[in-house]
């Protein structure tokens, strides 16, 4: 066992017993790690706070890592960085919930990753200090593949279509993962989005429903067992 003090990002947190909570952090140090926070919620047994724990948190935490895959413990958190409208805005919410939950289905890796933590926390915290937010998700799953090994190739993008399984443009436009039309038309806009120029692509409801679900196949098409995330429905009802 060894004590680790490190940054971490709340994935998930499952309530385990009636006091206890199994939460699911990506951490700076070693990366996916799993911890076990017995009598958290129950007020007079825990110094640590239930609320520490919410979907994309940014935390310090000291924690003992266990060596042998069992559940890890915390000793100390505090907050990294205090939210300032995330909790009150239920669009940012439901944003959060749907990306922690798409987050826990693709990162897997127990190891450092620090460029992979600087874009998360980075791009929480735009989310956090910015109102206009509504396209957000669909650009930070886009970017979000650089980090995961599957980032499109975009050099013969004047191509006819794009393959969603191969992830590179072609000519041959008659498989049904081949983009073409008006949807790769919409998925193309993701390409050259930054935080800069964020404000001047735009999609109608209906364009960012079709883009998100194009991202999603995109997703399951590239990462063995992934899963469409149950939160996706919220997501479409709230931004319906």
């Amino acid at each position: 066992m060894a004590l680790v003090q490190t940054k971490a990002i709340v994935l998930s947190a499952i309530k385990y017993s009636d006091t206890s909570l199994i939460v699911r952090c990506f951490t700076l140090k070693e990366g996916v790690k799993s911890y076990l926070l017995k009598g958290v919620l129950s007020a007079r047994k825990s110094k640590l706070k239930p609320a520490y724990f919410q979907p994309l948190n940014q935390l310090y935490i000291e924690a003992n890592h266990n060596t042998k895959g069992a559940l890890n413990s915390i000793r100390e958190v505090h907050i990294a960085h205090p939210f300032q409208s995330i909790h009150a805005q239920i669009f940012k919410q439901t944003i959060v919930l749907f990306l922690a939950e798409m987050l826990g289905k693709t990162i897997r890796e127990e190891e450092e990753n620090e460029p992979l933590f600087d874009y998360l926390e980075s791009s929480i915290i735009w989310l956090d200090t910015h109102d206009e937010v509504s396209n957000f998700h669909l650009f930070f799953l886009f970017n979000l593949t650089r980090y995961l090994g599957f980032f499109p190739d975009l050099s013969e993008n004047h191509r006819e279509g794009f393959h969603l399984l191969d992830g590179v443009f072609t000519d041959e436009i008659l498989d049904k993962e081949v983009l073409t039309g008006e949807s790769l038309k919409q998925f193309k806009k993701l390409f050259h989005v930054t935080t800069e120029n964020y404000h001047t692509v735009s999609f109608h409801k209906t364009e960012r429903q079709q883009v998100l679900q194009l991202l999603i196949r995109y997703f399951e098409l590239q990462l063995d067992g992934f899963q469409k995330p149950k939160s996706l429905a919220v997501l479409e009802t709230v931004f319906s």
